[in-house]
């Protein structure tokens, strides 16, 4: 089912409110801020699934999205719980993900030819990590990097570029945080390239995902409801 769509004023209003939280946030990283940083993570992806529900997105989007904004707050904790708890709401979100592109995509050809790279990328990224990560990381990281994958790949393959972009950017900051686990040396402010890649990421794959919807024949038939005229 798709949430009922709201005016575009509203809309923009949303938009802009996402991207100044973002703009505080990075600001906060790049100059080391903390709490801006405490402040403004948590707005992010409420505001984006606000955004994409008044777009009249599915609610596997906005599913998936809050399922990020439950591991944000979650991992602003260093304990290793809380790690853990946040790495389970980001791979339920995954799944949100998955079930939506497999439900309402469309597999393309050229891009199927992408998932052996991405089998690949898996094998070797969890080969590589596996003997710094510590013991109790190790299985739930691989299980996390599966469906990780599996979302990023299916993004390309059923929903086309935007999204494709959007899964890959996912799975780059996620792989970032996991070489900062294993204890592999970082780029400077690492925690700002891991928000900068997560925040292009979920924007694209809610992006692509409602374009994708918009461009297929009769989308509002499909969901049984009636598109709000107003732009």
């Amino acid at each position: 089912m798709r949430t009922p769509r709201i005016s575009g004023s509203r809309c923009r209003v949303l938009l802009a409110a996402f991207a100044l939280a973002a703009a505080l946030d990075l600001a906060s990283l790049a100059v080391g801020f903390h709490g801006g940083h405490v402040i403004a993570k948590p707005l992010l992806m409420p505001l984006l699934a606000a955004w994409a529900a008044a777009r009249g997105a599915p609610r596997l989007l906005v599913a998936a999205l809050l399922c990020g904004w439950g591991g944000d707050v979650l991992l602003l904790s260093d304990a290793d719980p809380a790690f853990l708890a946040g790495m389970t709401c980001f791979a339920a979100g995954h799944v949100c993900y998955l079930a939506l592109f497999t439900r309402d995509g469309t597999p393309r050809a050229r891009t199927a030819l992408l998932a052996p790279g991405y089998l690949v990328a898996l094998v070797t990224t969890v080969a590589l990590l596996w003997p710094d990560l510590p013991a109790g990381l190790r299985v739930p990281v691989a299980g996390y990097s599966t469906l990780l994958v599996a979302m990023a790949c299916a993004a390309a393959v059923r929903l086309g570029p935007v999204a494709g972009l959007g899964g890959a950017l996912f799975l780059i900051s996620d792989t970032l945080i996991a070489t900062g686990v294993a204890d592999w040396p970082q780029p400077p402010r690492p925690d700002l390239w891991i928000m900068l890649t997560y925040l292009a990421a979920q924007f694209l794959l809610a992006t692509g995902t409602l374009r994708a919807l918009e461009a297929r024949p009769g989308p509002m038939a499909t969901y049984g409801e009636v598109r709000s005229t107003t732009p």
